[in-house]
């Protein structure tokens, strides 16, 4: 019961994530104005929760824990401003699909910060998205509208590059609740982006109003919630693969909500930055590391 209240979570909460491109576009606002009021509304909903977890008590986190927190705050406020302006550059199809391109983000840091091994399984997976990237920039953006194509791209590798400092900053918040990790965020992004919006130029239109709350509400307070739920409900391996429904969802809300048609080239390009996510998130091993391993080669020589 456990485990299928997970699922249902982490599909969920992937589901939602798959919209955000549909509604950023939506609001008609700029960047830094659609990130502020995500921000604002997203910190009002996370604590309101946190508030009602108990998380909001002296003791709950260290001064040193929330300094930390705020430096993944900072992070995770430029990947949503990079990824955010990548869509209307590339469009959400591209820039979600060159945006996983994180898991090898995280693997490069692992490898200059934390010493670990580059295995061949990962050297094929990263070979693989490379490819599928080299793919991506040739097409040049043809049958998909957008205003840089390139730049668009390039937004979206930067939004996962600052994904992976997030990622790698959370990992050192071990035993902080992770709903109170994402207010201080959220509270973060508040505060970086007050002084840049543009308050004089608020919407007038109660739709761009109730695209900002849902943004705030819905695709950050109760996404969150969603997936830590469902994170500590799930193995790794299930959380992996349910993660990929949100490049799915939002590759098909691109294509029915906008009409962007992906060209062969781009399609191969992305079905292969996918596919090499997959396989480095779940410990895929291709063909050829199988057979280049030293246990293997041993196994087979005995028999």
């Amino acid at each position: 019961m456990d485990r299928t209240r997970g699922a249902a979570e982490m599909t969920a909460a992937m589901t939602i994530s798959g919209t955000i491109g549909w509604f950023v576009i939506q609001s008609g606002q700029g960047v830094i104005d659609v990130v502020f009021w995500r921000c604002l509304f997203g910190a009002g909903t996370l604590a309101l929760v946190c508030l009602g977890l108990g998380f909001l008590r002296g003791g709950v986190i260290t001064l040193r824990q929330a300094g930390l927190a705020a430096v993944g705050g900072v992070a995770i406020v430029l990947n949503w401003l990079l990824l955010f302006a990548a869509y209307p550059r590339a469009s959400i199809s591209i820039a979600t699909a060159v945006y996983n391109t994180q898991p090898f983000m995280l693997v490069g840091f692992g490898v200059v910060f934390f010493a670990e091994k580059l295995t061949v399984a990962r050297l094929l997976w990263l070979g693989l998205a490379f490819v599928g990237m080299v793919g991506i920039v040739q097409a040049k953006g043809g049958g998909v509208a957008g205003t840089d194509y390139l730049g668009g791209v390039l937004l979206a590798l930067g939004a996962a590059f600052f994904y992976a400092v997030a990622a790698v900053v959370v990992k050192r918040l071990r035993g902080v609740p992770p709903h109170l990790i994402a207010l201080i965020q959220v509270v973060v992004g508040t505060v970086m982006l007050a002084p840049l919006a543009h308050f004089s130029e608020l919407p007038h239109e109660a739709g761009t109003w109730a695209i900002l709350v849902t943004l705030g509400v819905v695709h950050t307070g109760l996404m969150y919630i969603l997936l830590y739920g469902a994170i500590q409900r799930l193995p790794t391996s299930l959380t992996g693969a349910l993660s990929f429904i949100y490049p799915v969802v939002a590759i098909l809300v691109d294509l029915i909500a906008f009409g962007h048609r992906l060209q062969p080239t781009q399609v191969a390009g992305v079905a292969a930055i996918l596919l090499a996510a997959a396989g480095m998130t779940l410990g895929w091993t291709p063909l050829g590391a199988r057979a280049s391993s030293p246990a293997l080669r041993s196994r087979q020589a005995r028999h």
